[in-house]
């Protein structure tokens, strides 16, 4: 493929993706943690507004999840006691609840697949002291009994129709904590090249590294004399480049984050999974490793007092469990989990 053919396919700023694959988990075995997976993200996955600067996406939200998207990147601010989506300055148009709502629409329609859903408090030069009291309540709200709001990183089978809650909260643990996981995210570019090179450096190292270790390397970037799009022009086409020369066998690349990714290369890190159309997925463990060693620190689940029945049965809930009864179970477990401060 020659280099013009090989930036379309990893680049791409037009409206919707040229080829969509809405339902790449379904496949998948159910014993897979998710830290076994290759998975696909965006960056500030919901920033469209803003001008050059500031724009690092294309695609809406509904376009990013069809065209195989699993990992989204959300920053919040608290306004007027609600929690908005921004970029820096920049309103992009939508709050958490509708992203929180949009995103469990469309899995309901693919019930095979989960979404991994960092949210963090955009530029807080002062924290508000109220953001985690008040995030707390809306996952809560929102989230239907199809919220992952544990600790440790959970299997596939876990957490189908889910989403997965990575957040970077202090005192409160609302889901996986973010900083523990080992993440690649040298944003403030200066050169180009050096940003691929990090960014290759952690992509390779979650390839070898222990399968245990959900691995992030965020491709993106921003600078002084650069801009979104500009470093997605470089460094897309590079990641493309690089994960081809592996594909037609399972590579674990961790979550590979981009800023206005091609379907191309979507594809690539969605078959990186199982190459071809059958088969290829490496063995996981019967059951998962939940303890993961990060930096010196076990990441383990918070110390929350006896273990109650009904959060055990909510973590033994299937695929084929009914809507209503998983529901009723995950609402239980989530009380517990939670200690609702507002």
């Amino acid at each position: 493929m020659d280099a013009r053919c090989r930036r379309n396919a990893a680049f791409d700023s037009t409206a919707q993706p040229a080829a969509c694959c809405p339902d790449w988990m379904a496949a998948l075995p159910d014993s897979l943690p998710l830290s076994r997976l290759s998975i696909p993200g965006t960056h500030d996955s919901l920033s469209l507004f803003g001008g050059r600067r500031l724009r690092c996406q294309s695609w809406g939200l509904e376009a990013q999840l069809a065209a195989g998207v699993r990992f989204l990147d959300v920053r919040c601010k608290l306004e007027r006691g609600e929690l908005r989506v921004y970029h820096l300055c920049a309103f992009q148009r939508v709050s958490l609840r509708g992203v929180l709502r949009r995103t469990l629409r469309f899995l309901r329609a693919h019930p095979g697949e989960a979404v991994l859903m960092r949210i963090k408090e955009e530029l807080p030069i002062f924290p508000r002291p109220r953001f985690a009291a008040r995030l707390q309540r809306c996952l809560l709200e929102e989230s239907r009994g199809r919220l992952w709001c544990r600790e440790e990183v959970p299997t596939l089978g876990q957490v189908r129709g889910k989403i997965v809650v990575l957040e970077a909260l202090e005192r409160e643990v609302l889901g996986i904590p973010y900083e523990r996981l080992s993440i690649s995210d040298a944003w403030n570019v200066l050169s180009l090249e050096r940003k691929w090179a990090r960014a290759q450096r952690h992509l390779d190292a979650a390839a070898s590294g222990d399968p245990a270790t959900m691995h992030l390397t965020f491709c993106s970037g921003n600078g002084l004399f650069t801009c979104p799009e500009d470093v997605a022009r470089f460094v897309n086409p590079q990641c493309y480049q690089h994960l081809q020369r592996c594909s037609g066998q399972p590579v674990c690349w961790g979550v590979v984050i981009l800023d206005f990714p091609g379907a191309g290369l979507l594809q690539l890190i969605i078959e990186s999974n199982a190459p071809g159309t059958r088969g290829g997925v490496p063995e996981a463990p019967s059951t998962p490793q939940t303890a993961q060693r990060q930096r010196g620190r076990t990441l383990q689940a918070a110390p929350l007092g006896p273990v109650s029945p009904v959060l055990r049965a909510a973590s033994r809930v299937s695929r084929q469990t009914s809507m209503q009864k998983g529901a009723r179970r995950s609402r239980a477990a989530l009380r517990h989990l939670y200690v609702t401060s507002v």
